[in-house]
């Protein structure tokens, strides 16, 4: 038996044993800058084990925390191939592709069932077109909501802000509150605890989420909680690198697809209890709930019309189309 057929049989052989034990299985890196405990991390978690159940030769590799790539530093490799997949909030890339700050836009979303429905729309399809142009997929939808808390008064309508220092999370809702009467001051949600507690702040605004991770109920006296009906909403989706996506073959697509979509139903419905959890925190620290009403709702969004939305309108190609796309969604 020759030294090169020997060499030959011993490569088929360890072939096969990878084949048998999924070895060699195609693995997708996920970066996300969450970590293990949030819902965000567990939608991925539950895409990547639905999939390995699938038998389809396809492994998922987490990586959270921020610990592959910077909590706004996801798209740029995510577009290039170099990373594989990311939970992300889309307007996080607003400066690559201005249009993607409609995701975090007042009074664009009133509650989660309206979040999905707009997902599910024209609007969202013209989004993707432009992911598509930077060679991005989306694999699960996804939005979650925030609220208001204050050491000044409960805030659930625009006059409720006059003369409030205030935290906006984004730079539409920040135009929108200083449009109110506002005094705006710009931080991470990791500052806001500190600025409350030493009266850099008077209130904040920011998602359900860190209103909670954050212990702010340790430091305000009132919180509108996203109810019913919300103002703060961020599209949050599930990406994929499209040429990654398209080489996959098609039970590893099919598998992919079938899992998204059943994660994508479980984000919808973990998003709303999230919420609930929040505003159940704040009550038990015997913080003031204060509900917003679909009046207030209106009442902000005129005021949005008439600041952040003209803004994006005029800084935007084709900005006032995709705004009346948006809008047009009941």
């Amino acid at each position: 038996m020759t030294r090169r057929f020997l060499a030959a049989s011993t490569l088929a052989v360890i072939a096969a044993m990878g084949a048998a034990t999924g070895a060699f299985a195609e693995r997708l890196k996920l970066s996300h800058q969450w970590s293990e405990g949030d819902v965000r991390h567990k939608v991925a978690q539950m895409v990547a084990d639905d999939v390995a159940a699938a038998g389809v030769d396809l492994e998922i590799q987490i990586f959270p925390n921020q610990t592959l790539f910077k909590a706004r530093e996801q798209y740029t490799p995510l577009s290039r191939g170099q990373l594989d997949m990311t939970i992300f909030p889309l307007s996080y890339a607003g400066g690559q592709q201005p249009a993607y700050n409609l995701t975090l836009m007042p009074g664009l979303v009133k509650n989660h069932e309206h979040g999905a429905r707009l997902s599910a729309s024209p609007f969202m399809e013209q989004i993707e077109e432009i992911m598509a142009g930077d060679d991005v997929k989306t694999l699960v939808h996804g939005y979650l909501a925030g609220g208001f808390g204050s050491n000044e008064g409960c805030i659930t309508k625009p006059a409720d802000v006059q003369g409030v220092t205030i935290r906006a999370a984004g730079k539409s809702f920040e135009e929108m509150l200083a449009g109110a009467g506002a005094s705006i001051s710009s931080m991470a949600s990791s500052e806001v605890y500190s600025a409350l507690q030493t009266g850099v702040l008077d209130a904040a605004n920011t998602s359900s989420e860190s209103f909670l991770s954050y212990r702010l109920y340790e430091q305000l006296k009132c919180y509108t909680p996203a109810g019913d009906t919300a103002l703060w909403f961020m599209y949050q989706p599930l990406l994929v690198n499209k040429t990654t996506f398209d080489n996959l073959s098609a039970e590893q697509q099919a598998a992919l697809t079938e899992a998204s979509a059943k994660a994508e139903k479980w984000y919808l419905e973990q998003a709303k209890e999230g919420d609930a959890i929040t505003t159940k925190a704040f009550a038990d620290a015997g913080v003031e709930i204060a509900e917003m009403t679909s009046e207030d709702f209106d009442a902000w969004r005129e005021l949005a019309k008439e600041t952040s939305y003209p803004s994006f309108a005029g800084s935007v190609e084709g900005g006032q189309d995709l705004l009346d796309m948006a809008l047009s969604v009941e």
